[in-house]
This record gives structure tokens, sequence and C-alpha cells, in this order.
């Protein structure tokens, strides 16, 4: 995404483009990411598990283990930028929030209406963000629920530049396991530099051919 490669046209909205991570501007891509895996300061692995990684990628989901993990020497920020053909790159998470409500359907002529509108409210509200607030790091909207202000301005850095809102489309599905796929293969050492082109088409094409499915 950092190099102009796109899910479902420019905005995520339009379901017949598909995924678009074919030609030089992914190979270059892969091409980066076959120098960084090689890189002898890079280490594939799970949050805490390596005690002297100076930085690491991870989301909110992380952010107990991580503390728990590095204490007071914890610093959290969006995703930096990187270099691919000599210019800057910014990175790109995704981003998504939720929302609570109720089906139109079930409030008009379920059973018990009141319950299904009184739970969406509830789930929605103070005391369920706060708890989604502890259990999992998730940034609520409540303004009243108190939040790690690190954290909270890493995510609102990573909403306004380092990433793009996760596309609605039923075809995202097909993107993880050809996408995880590759990153096994890049860690593993069999995607190079001489196979860069070839292995990045394949992956592009199974997301695609997964599409069509």
């Amino acid at each position: 995404m950092a190099n102009g490669c796109t899910l479902f046209g420019e905005d995520g909205g339009d379901a017949a483009a598909g995924f678009d991570f074919s030609g030089d501007k992914a190979v270059a891509v892969t091409d980066y990411l076959v120098d960084l895996v090689a890189n002898k300061n890079f280490a594939n692995g799970d949050v805490g598990t390596n005690a002297d990684a100076k930085a690491f990628f991870s989301g909110t989901w992380d952010y107990q283990k991580a503390v728990d993990a590095y204490g007071d020497n914890l610093g959290i920020a969006a995703a930096p930028s990187i270099t691919i053909d000599g210019e800057l790159k910014q990175m790109k998470a995704f981003a998504g929030s939720k929302a609570v409500g109720v089906n139109p359907a079930t409030a008009l002529y379920g059973s018990h209406p009141e319950v299904a509108v009184a739970l969406a409210a509830y789930l929605g509200g103070t005391d369920a963000q706060q708890a989604h607030y502890e259990l999992r790091s998730i940034i609520p909207t409540d303004t009243n629920i108190t939040v790690d202000d690190a954290l909270a301005q890493a995510q609102m850095d990573a909403m306004d530049f380092a990433s793009i809102v996760q596309p609605l489309q039923a075809d995202m599905s097909n993107y993880w396991t050809p996408a995880e796929s590759m990153g096994k293969e890049l860690v593993a050492g069999t995607v190079t530099h001489k196979n860069a082109a070839e292995k990045t088409e394949a992956m592009n094409t199974s997301m695609n051919t997964a599409a069509v499915q």
C-alpha cells in the first residue's frame, strides 16, 4: 500500500477492481522485504519473546503483553516510513472501527424489540467501552473514559497518516491467507530478489482467484 498498490480501487469501494498487488510497484516492496528479513537485526516472533528487541510491529491487542515485557522502556508510535527506490514511503496499517446497532426487522417485528435496543445501547455505552479498553486496549470513543495517552496518540496518528480503512468488501477475506503465506516464505528465505516478481504475482493471482471463486 505504501508504494501504490490498492485493495478494491483507490478508496476500497470498487469490488470489481479486486486486489492490485502486481507489477513493478509491488515487486519493489517484495525486494525491500527480502532485504529486511536478511538484515542481522531482524527477528520474527511474538511481542515479548525477544528481550533484546528494540522495536516490533503489533497492535493495541498486544498492549498489555508489551507492557508486561518491557515496562517503563516501552514506547508506542505509528508505523514508520521506509525507503523504496530511494524514496521515503509511509507504511500503512489497516484501520477500522466498530458500531453496535439493531437490525430494524428485529426491533420492529421481533418478540423482544425493547431488549434488543437496550442491549445495543449497553454494548455501545460507557461501561462496555470501558471493559473493551481494559480487556483488549480498544480505544473508546467515549471521552469520559481515561486512556493511556501514548497508546491513544499512536492510534490517532495511525488513523491520520499511517493506515487505510480496511475495505468492507466480502472478498477481503481472500487477502489474509496469501499474505500470510508470502510473509512466511520471506522469513524462510524462499522469496529472493531473483524470484521476487514471480512470487509477488503468484500472491496477487491467489488473492484474486480466491475472490472470483
